[in-house]
């Protein structure tokens, strides 16, 4: 009689020993502490952004999110970071164009930005600002690129990083404005706007998010925004096209990547965790004081995005005469 029961028993345990990983897989998550690594200096448009949806999640999920800023090599040292941590949602990337770029503005990126991760969330819109080192005379577009054209070595663009949209829209306001800028790029957007208020770089095209402080208190010029209107947080700087440049129209965008084999339930999580972080930052304004248009998309939707935008950005490269660094 005792010998069914015991079969019964190693039955069970059997089942239990098969069933145990897939529960595990299913279980609650997350469990532990979510790192969104930001690829650039803290004090940047990207990081501000990261640290105000991780306070978001923070506060809906009840989840534990931190943000961690790993600067250097264009955004690859950070990217490297979450590309080489184990694919289990706990460490995501989040960056903006500079990212999805890499493999066309660095000589040997160390990994694909598209094909070896995946996209989460793209999660907002943002305008972008013109500014100048206090210490130039100029005071629109038409009156720099006078100067540029007589004085092409008097003028510097400071960028972000390689790659950024920032870093694009300046290589566009070259070509528009017939003039060959040097581009000086930084490990992120806070040390090359301290060297444009410094007086030792001249201008630089960064999100509104990152530069407007800077340009309200009167340390760097504001020239323009690079949008078909106005922004409501300074409607009194003019648009490049009334500035002396019509067709410099370029946004930034944000984002967050996961590793390419993260389990299908933590990038559902994850990606319903940050576009009810937008969701909820919108509806009580707070995005629209840093000047970002909400979006929420799915995984899918954003890679479709992504496809677009490396294709448009990378015909403006080839057609710039842009050479990988």
């Amino acid at each position: 009689m005792k010998k069914p029961a015991l079969w019964s028993a190693c039955a069970l345990a059997s089942v239990a020993a098969f069933a145990s990983p897939v529960l595990a897989q299913g279980g609650a998550f997350p469990t532990q502490t979510i790192k969104v690594i930001v690829p650039f200096a803290p004090g940047g448009g990207v990081d501000a952004y990261a640290r105000i949806l991780a306070q978001q999640i923070k506060e809906s999920r009840k989840a534990d999110v931190i943000v961690e800023n790993r600067p250097g090599s264009n955004g690859a040292v950070g990217g490297l970071a979450v590309a080489r941590a184990e694919p289990n949602g706990y460490t995501v990337l989040f960056s903006a164009s500079t990212h999805v770029m890499a493999r066309q503005v660095m000589k040997a990126p160390p990994y694909d930005p598209v094909t070896d991760f995946t996209a989460i969330a793209r999660t907002g819109e943002a305008p972008m600002l013109l500014v100048m080192a206090p210490n130039r005379p100029e005071k629109s577009i038409s009156d720099v690129l006078a100067n540029a054209k007589a004085n092409p070595a008097n003028w510097n663009f400071a960028a972000s990083a390689l790659g950024s949209m920032g870093h694009l829209a300046t290589i566009a306001f070259g070509h528009l404005g017939g003039v060959k800028f040097t581009i000086i790029p930084y490990k992120g957007t806070a040390p090359g706007l301290n060297d444009v208020a410094a007086g030792h770089v001249q201008l630089m095209i960064d999100p509104v998010i990152a530069l407007l402080p800077m340009a309200s208190s009167g340390k760097v010029r504001a020239l323009a925004v690079t949008t078909p209107k106005r922004t409501a947080l300074a409607p009194e700087i003019p648009t490049a096209a009334e500035a002396g440049m019509p067709g410099l129209e370029y946004s930034s965008w944000y984002g967050v990547w996961a590793q390419k084999t993260i389990p299908a339930q933590q990038k559902a999580w994850l990606n319903a965790a940050f576009n009810d972080a937008v969701k909820a930052l919108a509806a009580s304004g707070r995005l629209a004081k840093l000047g970002i248009e909400p979006v929420t998309e799915t995984p899918e939707q954003f890679a479709a995005y992504i496809a677009k935008d490396v294709a448009r950005n990378a015909e403006l490269l080839k057609i710039a005469g842009f050479k990988p660094n």
